[in-house]
């Protein structure tokens, strides 16, 4: 279905060093870069733009930019977030969605990735040494920095700062004016190695996604709807939390499968269970 396709890559921010490598290895596409594409359209990290909506509508209008744009019919586009872990309210995660559009065949493969690994922060900053102790904290200058006179004030904003030097210049700038500055981590992924990984771990999934095939229709993209839980402790047999099986479905044909032991285990180690570990 994919094999020797020309696929692109709907992002001006240079996701595609991460993806184009990993989809022609995995499934032979050529991969075509679209830096020209003004995704900021729908919306930008540095917040003068506002996203339209969730992340999947999100990741639509993306395509739908590109189809318009580059007359494609096969393309890919990422979307991120940053906020506090859903599980873990004290800790901010990265939240990664990708989708593969394929028009030719009337199918959308969408799979999300979230990961603790970011250096998401921001700070009101007074003095050049508060400024460069961020700086340090977020891992400056390998990732990049955006500077504003206030949090919503984007009137005077630098982004992808990268050196010492534009940095405090900037600072100095904003300081004159309003006697205080807002520095925020650059969330753009070519400002952002550590948003990268994220990027390409979640290209890993969205290719073990095209490759499980519905055993019925042999659609791409069948993919698991229902983690049930059950897997008995190995010491006192009692169910516990942890996976004992995975509900598999079809989104063209509907075909239900079960995946028994779906991590590969029987049973589950006593501390993960309730009765033995309450």
């Amino acid at each position: 279905m994919f094999f020797g396709r020309k696929i692109f890559i709907a992002s001006k921010h240079h996701k595609d060093r991460v993806i184009s490598p990993l989809l022609t290895s995995a499934l032979g596409l050529d991969c075509i870069p679209c830096f020209d594409l003004d995704t900021d359209l729908v919306g930008t990290f540095s917040g003068e733009v506002q996203r339209p909506g969730n992340p999947l509508e999100t990741l639509r209008k993306k395509c739908l930019l590109a189809i318009e744009t580059y007359s494609c019919d096969l393309l890919i586009a990422s979307e991120g977030s940053f906020a506090p872990h859903p599980l873990l309210p004290f800790v901010a995660a990265d939240d990664e969605w990708l989708m593969l559009m394929d028009r030719r065949n009337d199918l959308e493969i969408v799979v999300r990735e979230i990961s603790t690994e970011t250096n998401f922060n921001a700070k009101t900053v007074r003095t050049e040494n508060e400024l460069l102790e961020f700086a340090h904290s977020v891992h400056f200058p390998s990732h990049a920095l955006i500077l504003k006179a206030s949090k919503d004030d984007y009137t005077n904003m630098t982004k992808g700062l990268q050196n010492a030097k534009d940095l405090i210049e900037a600072f100095d700038k904003l300081f004159s004016i309003n006697r205080s500055v807002y520095v925020e981590t650059d969330m753009r992924a070519m400002f952002n190695p550590t948003r990268m990984k994220v990027i390409e771990s979640a290209t890993h999934k969205l290719i073990a996604k095209i490759n499980s095939s519905c055993s019925a229709c042999h659609q791409p993209g069948f993919d698991v709807v229902e983690v049930i839980p059950g897997l008995p402790c190995e010491l006192c047999h009692c169910p516990t939390n942890s996976s004992l099986k995975h509900k598999l479905q079809c989104a063209r044909c509907g075909f239900i499968e079960e995946k028994l032991y779906p991590k590969g285990k029987k049973e589950e180690n006593p501390m993960y269970c309730d009765n033995c570990n309450p």
